[in-house]
């Protein structure tokens, strides 16, 4: 019987590995394309052994040639923790803009279907909250984010472009705060530095007065709703998020509670351009897709949790001493 063929940039990174999974679960056969700048291996090790995978280390900045039929695409290559953004700017512009070209390039060719990632970045530092699709951002181009909000804007402008003068068949997901197992130890955000200060017994690193907000999915649950929009008839961004809205201070604290370490949180000044709130309006995600979050963060939480407790110690070291409050 003919599987369906999809092709996943990014497929080492923390989503896109767990893209690869969902994509053979669902009987799909996988092309995974990485360079591996920020992705790892070990996220994909277990889908080796499997003849329906197979793996490109390779950069999408470069033309991107695939032998054989392909009928999806999903573009998730990218840097995307605000360590990244601070230590490879260039490369960060370059896999949105040229990454992205030759991604829907590649959709012409072979007459695929083409899902990008965008994300709650393009919003900026908001003026309307929560945040709706049709809302155009509150961006600062040349501030220390500028280089990735303006990356996955022009991601979601060039994606656009070929779906308007081409008739490319594309889909545009602007993904919200997600977590979970494979996250990155040192990417920077504040999941992985709270908890690896805590495994250390370190304080808690809390910038400006922790009254900034921000809503996390957990990784499942934005898989789900990606898949879900790929499949899907809509052509326009779809948000994926979880609505569930908390302040930074009051996450600190449910760390703390979860990993029952007695530790204080010591505050430091904001940094330039943090968004102040951060919260996806999901309406057409429930509307379109029949999509909405399921797993709680209390739940999401201690199963990553466990995840970062399972490392070797060692690996602890790796996690961020704080978090770098650009994200």
């Amino acid at each position: 019987m003919y599987q369906k063929r999809v092709l996943i940039t990014g497929a080492a990174g923390f989503l896109g590995s767990h893209l690869c999974d969902r994509f053979i679960k669902e009987g799909y056969r996988v092309v995974g394309m990485d360079n591996l700048i920020t992705g790892d291996l070990k996220n994909i090790q277990h889908l080796f052994k499997l003849e329906q995978f197979e793996f490109y280390h390779y950069d999408v900045t470069k033309f991107i040639h695939i032998p054989g039929p392909l009928e999806y695409i999903l573009h998730f290559a990218s840097p995307a923790s605000p360590i990244d953004y601070l230590k490879i700017p260039i490369q960060t512009l370059k896999v949105g803009a040229m990454g992205t070209h030759n991604c829907l390039g590649l959709a012409k060719a072979k007459k695929a279907r083409i899902l990008v990632a965008s994300t709650s970045e393009v919003y900026g530092d908001p003026l309307v909250h929560p945040q709706p699709e049709e809302y155009w951002g509150n961006v600062n181009p040349v501030g220390p984010r500028g280089v990735y909000d303006e990356a996955k804007r022009y991601l979601e402008a060039i994606t656009m472009a070929y779906q308007n003068f081409h008739n490319l068949d594309t889909r545009i997901v602007r993904i919200f705060n997600t977590y979970g197992p494979r996250m990155r130890l040192n990417d920077g955000r504040a999941l992985p530095a709270f908890i690896g200060q805590a495994l250390r017994g370190e304080d808690l690193t809390v910038f400006g007065d922790g009254s900034q907000t921000r809503s996390f999915c957990f990784v499942d649950d934005q898989v789900d709703g990606i898949y879900r929009l790929l499949l899907s008839d809509y052509r326009l961004p779809v948000n994926i998020g979880n609505p569930d809205e908390i302040s930074l201070l009051d996450f600190a604290n449910e760390i703390l509670e979860l990993t029952g370490k007695k530790v204080k949180i010591i505050f430091k000044p904001l940094p330039e351009d943090d968004p102040k709130q951060r919260e996806p309006d999901i309406s057409k995600a429930r509307e379109l897709l029949g999509w909405a979050p399921k797993v709680n963060r209390k739940e999401g939480l201690k199963i990553t949790y466990d995840y970062f407790k399972s490392l070797a110690p060692e690996e602890w070291n790796k996690m961020p001493k704080e978090f770098v409050s650009i994200k």
